[in-house]
């Protein structure tokens, strides 16, 4: 039996996601993953893999099923640095896989900009970042160790059982339980990063050449303004030059924490001041330059607890959907108090990933929680489809199945990979049956 088997609620990170699992279990191996499938198996039930509950949809949702809990597999089975690979159990968080390469002098490639997540809940839902040149994080992937329907362990990669492989390294949990990840590595590096406030205007006629003269390019609007914020981050040779120490408390922690909590609770309760509070919001930010630690450089604390929905567009229409959600804002009664983030990835080859096949702009909009919707998701989605969007599979959306095959070259070799390996629906849950099919 698992070391650790209790009862209890489940809630994620930002609190819209709740289940009452039949039991939570903890396995300190694969074999006790293994274990606890046949047995689930055995009695008719379900089996749900939850990270750090940090996805907006309920992907990791068990509702009456078998919960796996990763917090037990945590350790880092090899480091080779020939090879330039880390073999780490599911569980990890990334924030202590990031450490734990520094401090070896090595580094993921590309990252998002939050570290709470395990690394197979965040290679799971296609946790991307922004790269000119480098994807997600489940692009970094060399192996893939998995639990399948059946009990079996499997190690999968390009050259051992590649279709599992194609699938599992972003596999929504729908193949089986993960339990241990082997990612591409790299000699540690640092990134200077360029901070500049800019006219959204201004943002939008430059995007191709600010997307593809940098290697990893994002800015934030500030709806109900034209006011934007830019981040440019790029390799450097040093030295170092981090924020003083509390320059980066005040403007990131602060200031984007503390300060941003009370102004969101104000706006929510007087949502008649959002527009003024944006424009002061926008008109913060100041131009800065620090080099630092990449991982440092690409994350950054977020305390401020939201909802959010986020689609992949073809990078050629990016301009064209950002101007029409900008006019779609002005021309509502919305009171919007959070940026819309905007990234930007290269096409890869992933089945199920939101850049497969496409050079891709992700276009992210958020609510402070406890904030009544009235329709701004619904709207900004009825966009997002208008141009070929890809939802990411951890943020909120309302698309199916049928939507869904037709956005994805692959996404029948995916639900054909997912009929061999779990044809009695094991790991299914409601979500999944939504947005793969029965």
């Amino acid at each position: 039996m698992p070391h650790g088997t209790t009862t209890g609620t489940w809630r994620n990170w930002a609190g819209n996601q709740t289940a009452r699992p039949a039991r939570v279990v903890t396995p300190g191996s694969a074999e006790e993953i293994a274990e606890t499938v046949r047995r689930a198996a055995e009695q008719g039930q379900r089996v749900k893999a939850v990270g750090s509950g940090h996805s907006f949809t309920a992907i990791a949702s068990a509702g009456d099923a078998v919960l796996v809990r990763p917090d037990a597999l945590t350790a880092v089975r090899s480091l080779d640095r020939e090879a330039g690979t880390v073999t780490v159990e599911s569980g990890l968080p990334l924030s202590r896989l990031n450490r734990l390469l520094a401090a070896a002098g090595l580094s993921l490639t590309n990252m998002g900009d939050i570290e709470v997540q395990t690394v197979a809940g965040a290679t799971s839902t296609g946790t991307h970042g922004t790269g000119r040149d480098s994807g997600s994080l489940a692009a970094q992937i060399r192996a893939v160790e998995i639990v399948l329907a059946d009990g079996s362990v499997r190690t999968c990669s390009p050259a051992e059982d590649p279709e599992l492989f194609q699938g599992a390294r972003l596999g929504l949990g729908a193949l089986g339980v993960v339990s241990a990840l082997t990612f591409a590595v790299e000699p540690a590096f640092l990134l200077t990063a360029h901070e500049k406030p800019m006219r959204f205007d201004e943002v939008l006629a430059g995007f191709d050449d600010l997307a593809s003269g940098n290697e990893h390019f994002e800015f934030y609007w500030f709806p109900h303004t034209d006011l934007c914020t830019t981040k440019r981050n790029n390799r450097s040779a040093g030295p170092a030059a981090p924020l003083p120490g509390f320059r980066a408390w005040l403007d990131d922690d602060f200031l984007s924490n503390t300060v941003w909590e009370g102004v969101c609770r104000f706006g929510r309760r007087f949502p008649a001041t959002i527009p003024a509070i944006a424009q002061v919001a926008g008109r913060a930010w100041s131009e800065r330059t620090y080099t630092d630690t990449a991982y440092k450089v690409f994350t950054s604390p977020r305390k401020v607890r939201f909802i959010e929905m986020e689609y992949a567009v073809p990078r050629e229409a990016a301009t064209t959907v950002l101007r029409e959600l900008k006019a779609l804002v002005e021309r509502s009664d919305w009171r919007i108090s959070f940026p819309v983030e905007v990234r930007v990835a290269p096409a890869d080859d992933l089945w199920l990933s939101t850049a497969s096949g496409r050079d891709s702009v992700y276009i992210a909009v958020h609510l402070y929680r406890g904030t009544a919707d009235s329709g701004y998701f619904t709207e900004v989605e009825r966009l997002m489809t208008a141009h070929q969007g890809r939802p990411h599979w951890g943020k909120l959306h309302t698309r199916d199945a049928e939507y869904l095959a037709g956005a994805y070259p692959h996404f029948g070799d995916f639900t054909e990979l997912r009929d061999k390996v779990d044809p009695g629906r094991v790991f299914a849950n409601d979500y999944l049956r939504r947005v793969l099919g029965d």
